[in-house]
């Protein structure tokens, strides 16, 4: 497989963890408890490099 097809790969991948994590904050209304919240901010870090525009935009700060 080319890398550029293993890099789109990632990206649709990392796009769905945003997509289910959005999911799950939603779902939750704003009422995260804090030991949740720190959970899906450290999957957050752990996909990308911005990810503190993401969590910035999602409202979890």
């Amino acid at each position: 497989m080319s890398e550029r097809k293993k890099e789109i790969k990632r990206r649709r991948k990392r796009r769905a963890n945003y997509a289910a994590l959005k999911l799950k904050i939603a779902k939750a209304g704003g009422k995260l408890d804090s030991p949740i919240k720190q959970k899906i901010i450290e999957k957050i870090r752990k996909l990308s490099l911005g990810a503190d525009v993401v969590i910035k935009n999602l409202g979890l700060e």
